[in-house]
């Protein structure tokens, strides 16, 4: 059985410096991985992440990250990045990594992804330049999920997880208001997941959404955005493929 251990939206700053570490602590004895689903820091200054850093440093489980759009907020997502690589974090974007814990390969494809809403309610890639970028720039980060997942096959995972801070799926996003579902996350996502083959999705950014989604290809999706979960992370099972 391997064990996910994931968070999001911890949105940390200098005074929120040694909240999680005591909790994290205790990760080598219920998990096998810790995902972080993006905006880790509250405004993407190199100082937060800094503060991200110290909490992740040296935990003993292999961490992977996808920065969120508080992450880019200060413009400067490549510094942040190269402050928790520093501190031993894989950090995706459109990219995949395999981590090994307990001899289980565990494959991870990330992406902060994008908004532009789900199917019958979406953005369309139609009328003024900005527009079309817009939805391009969605399907870009889509793309990529679907190619950092399809390089996993022949890496004889155990599990394949998709991360991601923009959520694929409207399930999750129960509790939110309605008006703001295209600006929380793309269908576009959730094709990428369940055309690569992708074991259980995660993320992160809808704060007021619920935990449990799935696609419409029948993939696990979790939202765990640390205001919806309650704690400093979840612990999530997944058989293996192999097991």
């Amino acid at each position: 059985m391997i064990r996910v251990a994931a968070v999001g939206d911890i949105h940390m700053g200098p005074e929120s410096q040694g909240t999680l570490r005591p909790s994290f602590a205790a990760l080598p004895e219920c998990a096998d991985v810790l995902l972080l689903a993006g905006d880790l820091t509250r405004h993407g200054t190199p100082e937060e992440a800094a503060v991200v850093a110290r909490e992740i440093k040296d935990l003993g489980v292999p961490v992977v990250a996808v920065l969120g759009n508080h992450d880019h907020h200060d413009e400067r997502p490549g510094e942040v990045t190269a402050i928790l690589r520093d501190a031993g974090a894989h950090v995706l974007e459109g990219e995949a990594v395999v981590v090994t814990s307990d001899g289980a390969r565990i494959g991870v494809a990330g992406t902060k992804g994008f908004c532009g809403g789900f199917v019958g309610r979406c953005a369309g890639e139609f009328g003024e330049p900005l527009m079309k970028e817009f939805v391009r720039y969605t399907r870009r980060c889509a793309d990529a999920l679907h190619g950092a997942l399809k390089d996993l096959e022949p890496q004889d995972c155990d599990a394949r997880i998709a991360l991601t801070h923009f959520s694929p799926v409207p399930d999750t996003l129960a509790g939110e208001p309605l008006e703001i579902y295209p600006f929380l996350g793309s269908y576009l996502l959730a094709e990428a997941i369940d055309t690569g083959g992708a074991d259980l999705a995660v993320h992160g950014h809808a704060h007021a959404g619920t935990e449990h989604g799935l696609t419409s290809g029948g993939v696990r999706v979790r939202n765990v955005a640390q205001p919806v979960i309650g704690q400093a992370f979840h612990v999530y099972h997944l058989p293996g493929r192999h097991g």
